[in-house]
C-alpha cells in the first residue's frame, strides 16, 4: 500500500503541477481523505523536486541559454559592455525571472504558514474556493487577445504582474502554472512564451521551496523508505514531462477551459463536501 500511495500521489504531482488544475490543491485534497503520514511532508519536496527535473529537460535548449547569459552577463558588467537595450530572449528572460521570483521570496518567507494547508487538515471548503478561483483565472485565459511579446520585448512590468499572480497560487487550489500564464497573457506574450515563462519561473520557486522544506523534514525522526522515494521522484519527473508537452499543445490551442470546467466542478464538490463535514452528515451517515 505505501508504494500504491506514493506512485499515485506521484502521478497527480506531475500533472497537476503544470496542467493548471493547482497540485498543491490535489495534494492536500488527497490528504484529506488518505490516512497521514510523517513522512507527508518529505514526499511531497520529493515529488515536487522530480518534476523540477521535468522543467529541466522539456526546457533544456532555453534553460543552458540562460545559464550562458548569466556568465555573459557578468563578463559584460566588468568590462561596461552591458545594455539593457541590447539583450537577447534569453537574458532577458533570466532578468525577468529574477524579478518576478524577487517578489515571492519575502512573501513566501514571512507568511509560509498561513498558505499552507497540511495534509490531512481537517477542512477542503478554502481548497474548493480556490480551485473555482483557478477556473475564473481559465476561463480568463481562454478569453485574452493573442500577444506576440516574446522574451526579448518582456518589460520590468511584465515580470512585476507575473510575480503578483504567482504570490496568489501559494494557496493551495490555486493553480501556479494557470496563474502565471494568464497573468503573462494579460501582459500581451505570445502563448508559447506565457507557457514557457510560466514553466521556466517555477524552477526557483520549486527548487527554493524544496530545499526550505526539505530543511524542516530532515529535522525529525523520519525513518527513510528510499526505493519508495525513488519511485515517487521518478514516476513524478516522466508525468511532469508529459503533463509539460500537454499544456503547450493545450495552450497554443485555446482550450484551457477543459481545466476551467474541470476545476469548477472540483472546486463545488470540495465546498459541498466540507460543508456537509461541518455539519457532521458525513459522519452520520458513516461516508468519512
Amino acid at each position: 500500500m505505501e508504494y500504491l500511495n506514493i506512485i499515485i500521489k506521484a502521478i497527480i504531482q506531475g500533472l497537476t503541477e503544470f496542467l493548471p488544475v493547482s497540485s498543491s490543491g490535489h495534494l492536500s485534497v488527497f490528504g484529506h481523505f488518505a490516512e497521514p503520514r510523517e513522512d507527508s511532508l518529505l514526499v511531497i519536496v520529493v515529488l515536487h523536486l522530480g518534476t523540477l527535473v521535468a522543467v529541466f529537460i522539456a526546457f533544456r535548449d532555453i534553460i543552458l541559454g540562460m545559464i550562458k547569459e548569466f556568465f555573459l552577463t557578468i563578463a559584460d558588467v566588468f568590462t561596461a559592455k552591458f545594455k539593457w537595450s541590447k539583450m537577447n530572449d534569453n537574458r532577458k528572460m533570466l532578468f525577468m525571472t529574477v524579478i518576478a521570483t524577487s517578489l515571492l521570496v519575502p512573501v513566501y518567507l514571512l507568511a509560509k504558514d498561513f498558505f499552507t494547508a497540511p495534509e490531512g487538515d481537517g477542512d477542503i471548503i478554502f481548497e474548493g474556493c480556490a480551485f473555482i478561483f483557478t477556473a475564473i483565472l481559465l476561463f480568463l485565459s481562454d478569453a485574452c487577445l493573442k500577444g506576440v511579446k516574446t522574451g526579448k520585448n518582456m518589460k520590468i512590468t511584465d515580470a512585476l504582474v507575473v510575480g503578483l499572480f504567482q504570490i496568489a497560487a501559494l494557496f493551495p487550489g490555486i493553480s501556479r502554472s494557470g496563474s502565471t500564464i494568464t497573468g503573462g497573457l494579460l501582459c500581451g506574450f505570445s502563448r508559447q512564451t506565457a507557457v514557457a515563462f510560466s514553466f521556466i519561473l517555477g524552477i526557483p520557486a520549486i527548487l527554493g521551496g524544496g530545499l526550505l522544506e526539505l530543511r524542516e523534514a530532515f529535522k525529525s525522526d523520519i525513518v527513510l523508505n528510499y526505493p519508495e522515494l525513488l519511485i515517487g521522484f521518478a514516476v513524478s519527473a516522466v508525468v511532469g514531462f508529459f503533463a509539460i508537452k500537454l499544456v503547450k499543445i493545450i495552450a497554443q490551442k485555446e482550450k484551457f477551459k477543459i481545466f476551467g470546467i474541470y476545476t469548477a466542478i472540483l472546486g463545488t464538490l470540495c465546498i459541498a463536501w466540507g460543508v456537509l463535514e461541518n455539519m457532521d452528515i458525513i459522519k452520520f451517515f458513516n461516508f468519512n
